[in-house]
């Protein structure tokens, strides 16, 4: 028996502690390729070139990297820091931001839960045509896109009745259920034991990964007409493309689905890094690494659309499930050793999709082991019930009306409760965080003023841009936003803190406007430098939380916005309209986090429920209100401003509690 204990912890050791005896990743490195493999997928060997096909070229790259740098990197940051810093998974850590915003956790971990239980069964389909890739002819020769729909799939076509779309074929395919339960005890066994397994598997999950995509890259590239292929993806230039709206709307899609900011698991996973971590860094290191690997990777993609010579204006728009089930595997038939390039192709896929699945389940099992039902429980215990669960939220996705029933939730997952997550995530924690000090130094009228008129802008601005036209929308927000700050700035009480930087302690209005618009954010900011920014860690610049705050937000209830309209298209289908109600579930979450929170304090332990509430204590660091550090200095990024808002060098390191 002891052997065999012997040979278990060895094939899944247990993970390392930390000093506040906290599981701990074996190093750095495996905390990255992790944070990558939940990332790195089907998202970026699919769906962006799919997305950059439909766009028309090198113009793509404008929205696209507008995105990456204004949205992805400092929504990433956020999420990275908040797990760091707070030692916890999405709950813990954003009910320590401010204690109405456990909601937002939740619906954090409810995307990357809802997105698996979906995802694994698409793997399923990978894993049929990797068993039959091994058949020779390839079973799919001639007849591509029916081999897909009703030999993988076995999909059964819904028919439309007095105007209502049913579903006549409701049995479980066998092929896909015996498939799906096997990649579900991929995910269990990659997962259960926590980071320690984990952080040794991502060198296979990911590894392999990097070097089969070379080998099929420059398969692909050799292909013959494949320049012309390569010429589309980045020697062409459609500038009237961005004056649309589609483009910038698939832009953010993207960006945020291939990141994976949003499903949850970096503010797990971040937990897990050693304590003040350099998070600014590692978001910017996985999410660049991120869009390097799916933009190289798209070079393989349209090698195949110039050998094949599928050109976007003599076809039709590309899916992610065309081209990975269809266009590449008709490449493939035409390749000399066809059978070894599919199994190389839909073995790629397989793994990088593994990796994935357990990111996302694991911020749920992080969520469990967080609560007070953690502490009766081991991780192989909740982990396995979890997988448990997942699998049999899985099975409806592998029947003979699967496949319309996973687009219908993931359509409007992605477009509804995905960005919803993140608005929400973004404009809450640089409103809501140390907001007593706001209230305290301008008065709560004058608080709520303004907060209304900012949230209310964005509401208000978007819907009347739908309803009437997109400029008179614009120019409702903006009108809201703008009276509602001067009247804000007008009632508010004179700030009195001494600690104001120095511009804006000028006069009355400008410190108030420092109040209401900066302080939270900038205090966020602030009190996450003194973890996750001393020594020779980034640290983050002042103009991330106005970024958050003015630029991210606004932009995502804008997108946000986009997804309603089209909804008119599928009201009579039941698969969709159960996808559209399981998808604002999310705004149930954050909306109940912000108005009952202590309905899910559930999911947060005892003694740290109350992490949120801190007391009032204007431009004084968080850790020295808590005990720790000196209190005649407030931190701004590497240095501290003293009580007449200078920057000066600080000696101490206060940590939030």
């Amino acid at each position: 028996m002891e052997a065999l204990k012997k040979i278990g912890r060895l094939l899944a050791p247990p993970p390392d502690k930390g000093e506040d005896g906290r599981d701990q990743w074996p190093s750095r490195a495996s905390f990255i390729l992790a944070s990558m493999g939940g990332a790195v997928g089907m998202g970026n060997m699919l769906r962006f070139p799919s997305q950059v096909y439909n766009n028309v070229g090198l113009q793509w790259f404008v929205p696209y990297l507008l995105a990456v740098f204004l949205l992805a990197i400092p929504a990433l940051a956020l999420e990275l820091a908040a797990g760091n810093a707070y030692r916890g998974g999405c709950v813990v850590a954003y009910n320590s931001i401010s204690t109405r915003m456990k909601g937002t956790g939740m619906a954090l971990n409810y995307v990357g839960l809802i997105v698996v239980t979906y995802f694994v069964p698409i793997l399923a389909w990978i894993m049929i045509y990797f068993q039959h890739s091994f058949s020779s002819p390839l079973p799919w020769e001639g007849r591509g896109q029916e081999y897909f729909m009703y030999n993988v799939v076995s999909a059964v076509d819904p028919v439309e009745k007095n105007g209502w779309v049913t579903y006549p074929g409701i049995k479980v395919v066998g092929d896909i259920m015996g498939w799906n339960t096997f990649t579900w005890f991929l995910v269990w066994l990659c997962m259960f034991r926590g980071v320690g397994m984990t952080g040794r598997v991502v060198y296979f999950t990911m590894g392999l990964p990097i070097i089969t995509m070379i080998i099929i890259l420059g398969r692909s590239v050799s292909l013959e007409n494949a320049g012309e292929g390569i010429k589309l993806y980045f020697g062409s230039w459609f500038s009237e493309k961005l004056a649309g709206g589609k483009i910038w709307q698939d832009a953010v899609g993207q960006v945020f689905f291939s990141t994976g900011v949003g499903f949850g698991y970096y503010t797990a996973y971040a937990s897990y890094n050693r304590a003040k971590a350099n998070t600014v860094q590692d978001a910017f290191i996985i999410v660049c690494a991120n869009c390097l690997f799916e933009t190289i990777a798209a070079f393989a993609a349209f090698g195949v659309v110039g050998f094949l010579r599928l050109w976007p204006w003599e076809n039709e728009a590309l899916g992610t499930y065309s081209l990975g089930f269809v266009t590449y595997p008709e490449a493939i038939l035409a390749m000399p050793g066809a059978n070894f390039w599919a199994v190389l192709f839909f073995f790629t896929l397989m793994l990088l999709g593994v990796s994935s699945s357990f990111a996302m389940l694991d911020a749920v099992v992080t969520l469990a082991m967080d609560s007070e039902l953690g502490k009766k429980h081991s991780r192989p215990v909740v982990a396995t019930t979890i997988v448990i669960v997942s699998f049999l939220l899985s099975i409806p996705f592998c029947t003979e009306f699967g496949y319309w029933y996973m687009d219908g939730v993931d359509r409007w997952i992605n477009n509804i409760g995905l960005v919803f997550v993140v608005w929400a995530e973004c404009t809450f924690s640089t409103t809501l965080y140390r907001c007593k000090d706001v209230e305290g130094q301008v008065g709560a009228p004058a608080f709520y003023t303004y907060n209304c008129a900012y949230f209310g802008s964005q509401i208000l601005g978007v819907a009347i841009g739908h309803a009437v036209m997109p400029g008179v929308g614009a120019g409702v927000g903006f009108a809201i936003f703008f009276i509602g700050a001067a009247i804000a700035m007008f009632i508010s009480k004179t700030p009195d803190s001494p600690g104001t930087p120095k511009f804006w302690s000028k006069n009355k209005f400008l410190s108030a406007l420092f109040y209401l618009a900066f302080y939270s954010g900038d205090q966020l900011r602030l009190d996450f430098n003194n973890v996750v920014g001393l020594g020779k860690n980034w640290t983050f610049p002042i103009f991330w939380a106005p970024l958050l705050r003015y630029i991210t937000g606004p932009i995502l209830a804008i997108i946000f916005g986009f997804a309603y309209p089209s909804f008119q298209t599928v009201k009579n289908d039941p698969m969709y309209i159960f996808g559209f109600i399981t998808a604002h579930f999310l705004l149930v979450w954050v909306l109940s986090g912000v108005f009952y929170p202590r309905w899910l304090n559930v999911f947060v332990p005892v003694e740290r429920r109350d992490d949120g509430f801190i007391p009032y204590a204007p431009n004084v660091p968080r850790g020295v209100i808590f005990g720790e550090g000196s209190d005649e200095a407030v931190e701004t990024g590497s240095g501290t401003r003293d009580n007449d808002g200078k920057e000066k060098k600080s000696d101490s390191e206060p940590i939030p509690s």
